[in-house]
């Protein structure tokens, strides 16, 4: 398996972990068009009628995500789907063979994990920012999120090198975020 797949795998994760369903929707509509390789068990995501399941989905996502209340609704489904949805989506650029093999398996899992681990960055950032401002920025935080997630998106697709650098330091900066929320909560609690 070549480097420039293990790329696409990892930038089209981390881009699941910000939106899962813009992300579904542009490999989707790569797929359909030819721009990605699916294996033929992962073919069923370049059809018809996933592209258009998936454009309305990231369409209710994008909508939603702006909404207070909404925004926090889909963070919690998040925790299931993204992991779920990048395991479709590194097995698809991963696999082989029609069939999956057991390596094939593993980087599934993988890639879950870390669609997971920076949807919890995501979270935390958004959690601070309700706690902040009240909700008021999460709507400017969430069209930088799909901006984010459609740039690594065609970047895992067209560039997959420049993608997978950039995810690797938005996953990083993430980690740091997050945890110096943590800490500063900490700081906080121990205080009052």
């Amino acid at each position: 398996m070549d480097p420039a797949t293990f790329a696409t795998a990892y930038t089209l994760s981390t881009s699941i972990g910000i939106r899962p369903f813009l992300t579904l929707g542009i490999a989707s509509l790569a797929m359909h068009f030819g721009f990605l390789h699916p294996s033929a068990g992962f073919g069923f995501l370049g059809s018809n009628g996933a592209t258009w399941l998936l454009a309305g989905l990231a369409l209710v996502e994008f909508v939603g995500d702006k909404i207070p209340v909404v925004d926090h609704t889909l963070h919690v489904l998040h925790f299931a789907t993204k992991p779920i949805a990048a395991a479709l989506l590194v097995g698809s650029a991963v696999s082989a063979t029609g069939s999956p093999d057991l390596a094939t398996y593993a980087l599934m899992g993988v890639g879950a994990v870390n669609a997971l681990g920076v949807h919890a960055g995501v979270a935390a950032l958004r959690g601070a920012s309700t706690a902040t401002t009240l909700g008021v920025a999460n709507p400017f935080i969430s069209l930088v999120e799909d901006v984010a997630a459609i740039v690594g998106s065609l970047l895992a697709l067209f560039v997959p090198f420049v993608g997978a650098l950039l995810a690797l330091a938005l996953t990083l900066l993430v980690v740091f975020v997050a945890r110096h929320l943590y800490l500063e909560l900490r700081r906080s609690a121990a205080a009052a």
